[in-house]
């Protein structure tokens, strides 16, 4: 009985070479990618390795390469089992066989009885072709080092990504909790529910709501962002207005533009606008595009919205006197955590994740966001000269935990 290696990434080929050489008595050993048949190979020296040229991490050529300067392996034959590649090659780079697929399942075992038994393919060679091979070996063993090195890497990445997101989940919960009575009492004490208030006190009262209202934004983006990451960000469907959703987010942050000395205008048709959707998470991603106007306006700059009514959606345009984006960076902005300037010391708040919550939350309200960049929009006579986002959700959104992707024209 012959131990033969199988390197194969197909699971289907794997088990119809599997049944044919166990039938024929022998041990098959298998691996998915040239990575792990390499190791397979080296520690447990087979009778014999059957390769396809085609596989993940080092392919086929590469293996053959490798086991051939291996001292353990030598005298092992090696067979290309492949639908690509051809025979001169694969001959020239170490194999002793060839063997096209899809292979004849009569006959396979008897062929690989005799290279087993020393049946070898002869390649046409020369002392230059040889050492060649042997530089060729070199160079393999050094990239096999390489991609073990990045592999490694990279599956240290997807852990450290887990425990990130992980961390997020756990910490924006244990975040909320105790924000909940923080707001409540707030709200009793500005409401004067436990006592009168003098001017000083409700001034302070002010200033502390408006924290705990930014304290909690950043709260639930965090949220947001563990949804987007783990494919469950999670839409309550009612019936709403869009135009009424609009209204109130540019009221939410009328404060904000005013501080900032940034003229708000509105281009509005008139409503209702009924639609079948998540208002609150509609009405957030319109704050976070409204924000991202004030924040990227200067002074005695502009902002505009516009809402459209489109065949099958609604869309609301946020538009800006600012300096823009450059395309290099568009493609980018709607990345968690991607900011123009990520620096301790950038002129901007905010973490670099409320266009990444907008765009999945239109995305899983059958829409998507678009960006202009400079912007050709003119709102109420003013040329607004920076970007323009363009938000669509579907008047009728499709009920689903997740965002679906779906790119507007």
């Amino acid at each position: 009985m012959a131990k033969i290696l199988h390197i194969e990434d197909d699971p289907a080929n794997r088990l119809l070479v599997r049944k044919l050489l166990q039938n024929a008595g022998h041990d098959v050993v298998e691996a998915a990618d040239g990575l792990e048949g390499v190791r397979l190979a080296v520690t447990g020296r087979p009778d014999l390795v059957l390769v396809d040229l085609n596989i993940p991490g080092l392919d086929g050529f590469e293996v053959t390469l490798r086991l051939r300067g291996e001292p353990s392996l030598a005298g092992v034959p090696i067979v290309a089992i492949t639908a690509e590649g051809d025979r001169e090659t694969s001959l020239a780079v170490g194999c002793d066989g060839f063997l096209q697929k899809p292979i004849d399942a009569r006959s396979f075992s008897a062929v690989i009885a005799g290279f087993l038994q020393g049946v070898r393919e002869v390649a046409p060679g020369s002392l230059r072709s040889q050492r060649l091979r042997e530089q060729s070996q070199r160079i393999v063993a050094h990239l096999e080092e390489k991609v073990a090195e990045l592999s490694r890497a990279n599956a240290r990445l997807r852990e450290l990504d887990a425990a990130r997101t992980e961390f997020y989940r756990n910490i924006s919960h244990e975040l909320a909790t105790p924000m909940t009575p923080i707001v409540g009492y707030v709200k009793l004490l500005a409401d004067e529910e436990l006592g009168p208030l003098n001017k000083s006190q409700k001034k302070a009262l002010r200033a502390m709501d408006e924290c705990v209202r930014r304290l909690r934004s950043l709260i639930d983006n965090l949220l947001d962002v563990t949804g987007i990451e783990t494919g469950r960000m999670r839409f309550n469907h009612s019936e709403y207005d869009f135009l009424d959703t609009t209204r109130r987010a540019m009221a939410q942050v009328a404060d904000r533009f005013a501080e900032a000395k940034v003229q708000l205008v509105e281009d509005l048709p008139r409503g209702p606008l009924p639609a079948w959707g998540d208002a609150g998470r509609l009405q957030r991603a319109m704050i976070q595009l409204l924000d991202n106007a004030v924040k990227f306006t200067p002074a005695g700059g502009s902002a505009g919205v516009r809402v459209s009514v489109l065949a099958g959606h609604y869309e609301l345009c946020v538009a800006d006197t600012g300096s823009g984006v450059s395309p290099e960076r568009i493609a980018r902005i709607f990345e968690p955590f991607y900011q123009v300037d990520g620096s301790a010391t950038r002129a901007y708040g905010g973490v670099g994740v409320g266009l990444a919550i907008a765009r999945r939350t239109a995305q899983g309200l059958g829409g998507d966001i678009r960006v202009m960049s400079p912007s050709n929009e003119v709102i109420e006579g003013i040329q607004m000269t920076g970007a323009s986002f363009h938000l669509a959700v579907a008047k009728r959104a499709p009920l689903h935990d997740g965002p679906i992707i779906r790119q507007m024209d």
